[in-house]
């Protein structure tokens, strides 16, 4: 059985990791943004995509785990550009749901397609047999999180 300090350091250390490749991977992605868009907003139109639009700015809130007005901020940039439609919720007249429009998800997926490729640059036959073996057991880690997240 593992010591306190063994479990801190595993933990520690294995989320250090993963908060060091996510800077450098949104690093890589920041540069394949135009001027004034941010990874914040590129992961709004993955969610959206990901997990279907038509959500309240306030549910998006909650899942990127930002402020209702970090939030507002966000939706004004992408509104601004034409990546989504703010519209009426029709089931409750004071509130908003948050639109993908097909600018949105063509931008969605030339972002995706220009970090593939410096990605590609990078990424050998090796690191993707290291990304494919990992990541099941990352996605069961991130649902586990998610499912036990605390306010």
């Amino acid at each position: 059985m593992s010591s306190q300090g063994d479990f801190q350091g595993e933990v520690f250390g294995f989320f250090t990791e993963i908060g060091i490749i996510s800077q450098l991977s949104s690093a890589l992605l920041a540069s394949c943004l135009p001027d004034g868009m941010h990874p914040s907003h590129f992961a709004i139109l993955n969610h959206l995509t990901l997990r279907g639009d038509g959500k309240s700015p306030i549910r998006i809130a909650a899942a990127m785990q930002v402020t209702k007005n970090t939030m507002t901020h966000s939706i004004k940039v992408l509104e601004g550009r034409g990546f989504i439609d703010v519209q009426p919720d029709p089931d409750d007249g004071r509130a908003k749901r948050v639109m993908l429009t097909e600018a949105g998800r063509a931008f969605r997926e030339q972002a995706i397609a220009a970090v593939a490729a410096k990605f590609g640059d990078i990424i050998g036959p090796d690191q993707l047999e290291q990304m494919r073996r990992t990541r099941p057991d990352l996605v069961a880690l991130r649902a586990h999180l998610d499912e036990n997240r605390r306010s």
